[in-house]
């Protein structure tokens, strides 16, 4: 046991730097090459080393029958140790341990960053829909694969069990085959939450097709621009979806869709409403059309590990979208190793992340790291708050989850309605809490911990993306002391270095500030964008020679915990000083009349750039005419006068996707007052947010 580990209880916050129990520094924690060195940005370094720790939860460690994964900061040095100095030799033994081959494989690591020819156990053999489901159906059918809740709480759920999993992959499987489907062709799959989407996606794993899951929340010009793309022969659909008691019209967007997605030959109808939609003769099928003819029983494909399993979407500069295309094998192991060692899942668990199948959260945390462990994963149509802000609690004394996964625009959502709902019900069951998708402020941090976890469940902050396909850096629940706001350490087989923007040099030891890049290859990293590997090269791969660009800015601080900072692009330049939105952010955020906000640039001729701040409040008895300035004095206490934001904007919601994130892209084109090159806002929960944002925004103005 470390100093750390026996130095505090769980729930004991070390405030300063002089009360917090030593935490081992970067030179024995991850290797002698970060040794101590002045910091190169005293503002970003000097927030990181203030930062309190947070020890292992005792019941980490104590729970009967519960021992976890990694136990100790230097079990996990070790396994880190080697997963970089033999990389092949780490994953090939993990690769072998977690994944069942058809053919064994004897070269588990090819290629590099150089020309993009990064590749895993390129000569074995495998199925992922054979790993997720028939293994674990023979081993115990009548185990819960799935379990389902719907969006109203009145729809009740379903669970699935593994046997009956087996069963409809099967026979949609069957159902493709006969559509024409054959290994290495392209399907689409745009379905609302329920259990047909992580069906689907098995079902083309099985044949050794590639699916391409776009989010029920696309307009029509945005699914026809993936299905193209992707050139997709089948697309899997429903007549409607449901979210936040409304009635989603997917069928009649697939259609519009489908007038220039000819690619497209055979279209499935899944029903979730049952509403009348229309069906094109010829091209048209429900879902249990479909399946009836089929056999419970398809045999599973083996596909090469350097097959693609699929392909997923995600945004570029350009403006065009980007499929992303991920392997069988180097994906699969990436995903489940993930699961079993950040959430330290063990057999029986009950696992809920209530991401979307239409993000790689949803691909590696719902479907197949969940699954090809054996585990009982959660799918969930709803939101957080509707119709009562107690609902994903509820779904946890309900079902007795162990691991629980969301966003930190979730959890600051949630943490607005204050400890009351959460405190009606029984959370014990919950072992670890995730937080995915951006960094997590400090005090939705803290909130999270004490009010949900009571102290008790570990919190583990994931840093990745979607082209690295799993957790990139994050700590492990029996191993890793916490800092609020830090994603902490890298997972296995990630070196994480931090470069100097401009010159591209390694800003060697502790405290550095500078873009965040990876020193090598990773199993589950994406092998190529769909059609344009060259694109693939300038955007990940050239920036930096040598190295995976990650397109973020990062601290290492003294204990070489990583702090990401945001989006390089998010990043402001006042008078001279680079200061991160996400910071600011956080300080306002702080101040407790303020419920979320975002930061961005606006373009200034005397200092560069200027700062504006869209916030939403809580509740409060405060003037809303004196906010602006007791906020911006919140900023100056918690920063410094250079991070005063000189707009301060008082919103009633900000612009976010379904899946919670901030689209601050919006809130720059509306400041630059580019409002007409917006561009498709049809992913936003509330479109309608757009207008209302620009009339403040040039109300303020006058």
């Amino acid at each position: 046991m470390t100093t750390a580990e026996a130095a505090a209880p769980a729930a004991v916050v070390a405030k300063t730097e002089a009360e917090a129990p030593h935490v081992a520094p970067a030179a024995s924690l991850i290797g002698t090459k970060y040794i101590k060195m002045p910091a190169n940005d005293h503002a970003l370094a000097e927030e990181a080393d203030r930062a309190p720790v947070f020890c292992v939860p005792e019941r980490m460690r104590a729970e009967p029958g519960r021992v976890p994964h990694v136990t100790s900061l230097a079990q996990y040095r070790a396994m880190w140790q080697k997963s970089i100095d033999q990389p092949g030799e780490f994953f090939g033994e993990h690769a072998r341990e977690l994944l069942s081959w058809n053919k064994p494989f004897t070269i588990a690591k090819h290629g590099g960053f150089e020309h993009g020819d990064h590749s895993w156990f390129v000569d074995g053999e495998l199925n992922a829909c054979y790993n997720c489901v028939d293994r674990h159906a023979h081993a115990d059918p009548n185990r819960v694969a799935i379990i389902w809740e719907g969006d109203n709480p009145a729809d009740g759920h379903v669970e699935v069990t593994y046997a009956e999993l087996l069963r409809d992959v099967c026979r949609l499987a069957g159902a493709l085959k006969a559509a024409g489907c054959k290994k290495g062709d392209s399907v689409g799959i745009y379905l609302p939450m329920v259990p047909a989407a992580a069906i689907a996606m098995l079902a083309c794993a099985r044949l050794g097709l590639v699916h391409s899951v776009i989010f029920a929340g696309f307009s029509a010009d945005a699914l026809r621009d993936r299905l193209m793309d992707g050139k997709c022969k089948v697309l899997i659909t429903a007549d409607e979806g449901r979210r936040a008691g409304k009635t989603i019209p997917i069928k009649r967007i697939a259609d519009e869709a489908l007038y220039e997605a000819r690619s497209v030959e055979t279209v499935i109808v899944y029903k979730r409403t049952g509403g009348q939609v229309r069906m094109i003769a010829d091209r048209d099928i429900y879902w249990e059309d479909a399946l009836k003819p089929h056999r419970p029983y398809c045999p599973p494909v083996p596909v090469a590990a350097e097959d693609p399993l699929f392909m997923l979407y995600t945004s570029g500069s350009t403006g065009k979208p980007k499929g992303l295309v991920h392997s069988t094998a180097g994906y699969l192991l990436g995903a489940t190793l993930t699961t079993k060692y950040t959430f330290d899942v063990h057999p029986g668990d009950k696992f809920a992340c209530l991401g979307d199948l239409g993000w790689i959260t949803g691909h590696s945390y719902i479907v197949y790291g969940p699954l090809t462990l054996g585990v009982t994963t959660l799918m969930f149509e709803g939101v957080p708050t509707w119709p009562t802000p107690d609902r994903y609690w509820s779904l946890v004394e309900k079902f007795k989850f162990t691991q629980f996964y969301t966003a930190p625009t979730a959890i600051r959502a949630l943490r607005r309605f204050g400890s009351e709902p959460v405190e009606k019900y029984d959370l014990s069951s919950l072992r670890v809490l995730g937080s995915v998708g951006e960094p997590i402020d400090p005090q939705s941090w803290e909130w999270y911990f004490n009010v949900v976890g009571k102290g008790q469940a570990a919190i583990v902050d994931t840093y990745w993306q979607t082209e690295s396909g799993s957790h990139m850096i994050t700590g492990l629940p029996g191993a890793t002391p916490q800092k609020p706001g830090s994603a902490s350490l890298p997972f296995f087989g990630f070196e994480p270095i931090i470069l100097d923007p401009h010159s591209g040099t390694v800003l060697q030891g502790n405290d550095v500030t500078g873009v965040l890049a990876i020193r090598s290859p990773w199993p589950s990293m994406a092998r190529t964008i769909h059609g344009d590997h060259e694109r693939m090269m300038s955007t990940y791969l050239l920036p930096y020679p040598g190295y995976y660009f990650t397109g973020d800015g990062a601290t290492r601080d003294k204990d070489g915990y990583i702090w990401v900072r945001g989006r390089v692009d998010d990043v402001l330049n006042v008078s001279g000083h680079r200061l991160s939105t996400s910071e600011i952010e956080a300080a306002l955020v702080a101040d407790e009349m303020c419920a979320e906000a975002a930061v961005v640039g606006g373009q200034d001729e005397l200092t560069g750039q200027h700062i504006v701040a869209f916030v939403s409040l809580k509740p409060t008895n405060v003037p809303e005419k004196d906010i602006p300035t007791l906020l911006t004095h919140s900023v100056r206490r918690a920063i410094g006068p250079i991070a005063t934001p000189k707009k301060v904007i008082i919103v009633p919601d900000l612009p976010k996707t379904r899946s919670g994130k901030i689209m601050r892209r919006i809130l720059r084109k509306i400041v630059a007052g580019e409002v007409d090159s917006i561009g498709d806002v049809s992913t936003l929960a509330d479109p309608n947010i757009v207008q209302v944002l620009v009339d403040l925004f040039q109300s303020y103005k006058k």
